[in-house]
């Protein structure tokens, strides 16, 4: 018991000190090649904070296991867009750019119901399968390359809203492996210690489940979400988490059904549902409250539905 605990203390410290350098290196590369926090955010941090999620989906295709694939996207993205970006918003107010209003943000509720269209097909058009076959697949992978390329296009570093310390290229670049590395590696450490714990003192299975795993892929992004709050770099928090969505679905299941074609029959409706919840109410904070921010009424409102979510899962168990 005294080890696992200090093992939980260890990982969390990973954590913690992971994406403070994680963030700091992302913002001096940012500076330097004239890159936006956001697409910074978007594109190293977001794919970096996703090699949880990656790994554990990539597995379950090549078993063939697509429960583990979809299951963890889904609750993912589910934990990332409310949660996550809902305590960001508490602690920090978030500015949307112009960009974030007309592409970033739509194309996160579109690619969530691209998604659930393909994954549905034969329920709501009587059309191949429940799930996705090879060609849902390429067909995500390739929105996935299009949207990185307008990404780029449309860069803008003037939206940095705290100018970043300025590190050398080596360093810099040390900072974001070495971040992500004791991301990934705290991460696990803190899953697998938490768990014992739980086991030990005689938590379910089921409950382990829904809690410290369904939130064990989504600590990177967690914690690098409140660092960067914290940091005041607020843009790097939001491309964190819409690149971490985006990679989930487009790239992640995208890949794993080229692997092996995925099944829905087992998904539920409700957690279909609250996914593109997630997505529509991201949405609509670009209309509630203060337009052009993200803010604390927003990030409140984002909470109590994750934990409405978490109350009904718990109940059914």
């Amino acid at each position: 018991m005294f080890l696992q605990i200090i093992l939980l203390l260890t990982g969390l410290a990973l954590i913690v000190f992971g994406a403070d350098y994680l963030v700091d290196g992302a913002s001096s590369v940012a500076r330097r090649f004239g890159l936006s926090e956001f697409v910074i955010g978007l594109t190293i941090v977001g794919m970096g904070t996703s090699a949880p999620e990656m790994v554990v989906s990539f597995i379950g295709a090549f078993q063939g296991n697509a429960d583990i694939a979809i299951g963890n996207v889904v609750g993912s993205n589910i934990m990332n867009t409310l949660l996550i970006l809902g305590l960001t918003a508490l602690i920090l107010p978030m500015a949307v750019t112009p960009s974030n209003r007309k592409r970033d943000i739509p194309v996160n509720l579109l690619i969530t119901v691209l998604l659930i269209v393909l994954g549905l097909e034969h329920t709501l058009f009587g059309i191949g399968m429940d799930g996705l076959s090879r060609w849902d697949g390429g067909i995500l992978l390739a929105v996935f390359v299009i949207y990185m390329i307008l990404s780029f296009k449309g860069n803008n570093p003037d939206t940095e809203e705290v100018p970043a310390k300025q590190f050398s290229l080596w360093l810099s670049c040390v900072m974001i492996l070495g971040g992500l590395a004791a991301l990934v590696f705290g991460g696990n450490l803190f899953v697998n210690s938490a768990t014992s714990l739980a086991r030990a003192l005689g938590v379910s299975d089921k409950f382990i489940a829904i809690t410290i795993l369904a939130g064990g892929t989504s600590m990177p992004e967690l914690a690098t979400c409140v660092v960067a709050a914290a940091k005041k770099k607020g843009q790097l928090a939001l491309g964190n988490i819409i690149g971490s969505n985006v990679f989930n679905i487009l790239l992640i299941l995208g890949g794993s059904a080229l692997i092996h074609p995925l099944s829905f029959v087992d998904m539920s409706y409700v957690d279909l549902g609250v996914l593109l919840l997630s997505a529509l109410v991201l949405v609509s904070a670009l209309f509630i409250g203060r337009k052009n921010e993200i803010d604390r009424l927003d990030g409140g409102l984002f909470v109590a539905i994750w934990a409405a979510y978490m109350a009904w899962l718990i109940f059914q168990l």
